[in-house]
């Protein structure tokens, strides 16, 4: 029986954070994927600053990824066009960059930093009296004092475990392909938060322009299962319908590849257990108003490492205490305000308050970036918090009248 520091399940940007972050440090790691080396993940591909921050943390360089200076905010008529904030937490400035090449370049860090992987291998958690003591793979067992599940929207892994997504709380759909644009190169981030399905009826979520810098632009769309008649919303009919929106404006070209869709976790019943720990989408760590992962996924295997290292048995109670205290709260927050918008007079509404005036579009800019947590100093802190207080009184309503 092959015995291993940690295991990881999962090669993306989470669990290869993890794996970096540990083999870095010495320990004896091992990675499991069931795609291929070299898969291409459906994604957006954008990278807030807080992405970047923590793949500068990771040493990762981004030299073959495309600088965004900020986000482009669009509200029915309303245009805002604002710059990442200059803070002391994050750089100013975020990234758009291909899963494929993304991915490619933390599973190359952490292969020279030691980590051992093993592609097209499912790997199931292994269970002993109630603790993991390591997974199981190709019929074989290998032990480790601590499984991370980095293994994105939840799967056998999390039933296992019971990291399964809370029945009761609201996910994400998201669909994207690619065009050809001579926008190619923009610095910002588009966002059009006024999507309407095919009868004219207001979708909880936005449209994306995500420009790559490479000929190419990352076009999608998301929406939030708070919405009525959300599982009869066809995100094809969708996207083509926001494709109509920007065509003009982007001189996008036919579609490079068929649309790929995805679902976005936000929720889990448990993140941790005697032995294991979940990161990233597998822990629920998605922002509902934004459906943006990546920056938690790549903090939360950073910190599970950390912890790790620092102590293997104490380190899954202490990793979720300490994800709690930095992001319960706003994705908590999150998840109410998207039961509010699910009802279309409040969306509409809500949405002309968000872009209406600079002082409000900069606390949206903080939202759509991921810039705020429980540390948020200033107005935005402020507002996470009162907003916080106002939903928590509001939910119980919220839930029984969910559109």
């Amino acid at each position: 029986m092959a015995r291993h520091d940690l295991i990881v399940i999962g090669a993306g940007p989470a669990g290869t954070a993890a794996a970096i972050t540990a083999a870095r440090a010495g320990a004896s790691v091992l990675v499991f994927e069931k795609a291929a080396y070299g898969r291409d993940k459906v994604c957006g591909d954008g990278l807030t600053p807080r992405a970047v921050g923590a793949l500068n943390l990771l040493n990762i360089k981004l030299d073959d990824a495309h600088r965004i200076d900020g986000l482009r905010m669009i509200a029915n008529k309303t245009e805002r066009e604002l710059a990442w904030p200059t803070t002391t937490r994050f750089p100013n400035h975020g990234a758009v960059w291909p899963r494929r090449r993304l991915d490619a370049a933390l599973v190359d860090a952490a292969v020279e930093a030691g980590a051992e992987f093993r592609w097209q291998t499912e790997a199931l958690p292994d269970l002993e009296n109630d603790r993991v003591v390591g997974v199981t793979a190709d019929g074989e067992r290998h032990r480790a004092d601590m499984v991370v599940l980095a293994t994105g929207a939840p799967g056998a892994a999390a039933r296992l475990v019971g990291a399964e997504r809370v029945d009761d709380e609201p996910f994400g759909l998201a669909i994207r392909t690619y065009v050809e644009s001579p926008r190619h190169d923009d610095r910002h981030l588009e966002a059009c938060l006024t999507l309407r399905d095919e009868n004219g009826v207001a979708v909880p979520g936005y449209g994306w322009m995500f420009p790559a810098g490479d000929g190419t632009v990352n076009i999608g769309v998301g929406a939030l299962s708070t919405m009525k008649n959300f599982k009869k919303l066809n995100l094809n009919t969708l996207l083509e319908s926001y494709r109509g929106l920007v065509k003009d404006s982007w001189q996008i070209g036919p579609n490079l590849e068929r649309p790929r869709a995805w679902r976005l976790p936000m929720s889990a019943q448990r993140r941790h257990g005697p032995g294991w720990v979940a990161i990233g989408d597998a822990a629920g760590l998605v922002n509902p108003m934004n459906g943006e992962g990546i920056d938690y996924g790549l903090e939360s295997g950073i910190l599970a490492s950390d912890l790790f290292i620092d102590d293997p048995i104490t380190a899954p109670a202490r990793y979720d205490r300490q994800i709690g205290e930095r992001f319960d709260s706003f994705l908590r927050t999150g998840r109410r305000f998207s039961f509010l918008i699910g009802h279309p007079l409040i969306l509409r509404s809500g949405l002309r308050i968000a872009v209406g005036t600079e002082t409000i579009a900069n606390i949206t800019l903080g939202v759509m970036g991921n810039l705020i947590d429980s540390d948020t100093p200033g107005a935005p802190g402020r507002v996470l918090s009162i907003a916080d207080k106002v939903l928590a009184l509001a939910d119980p309503v919220l839930r029984r009248t969910r559109a």
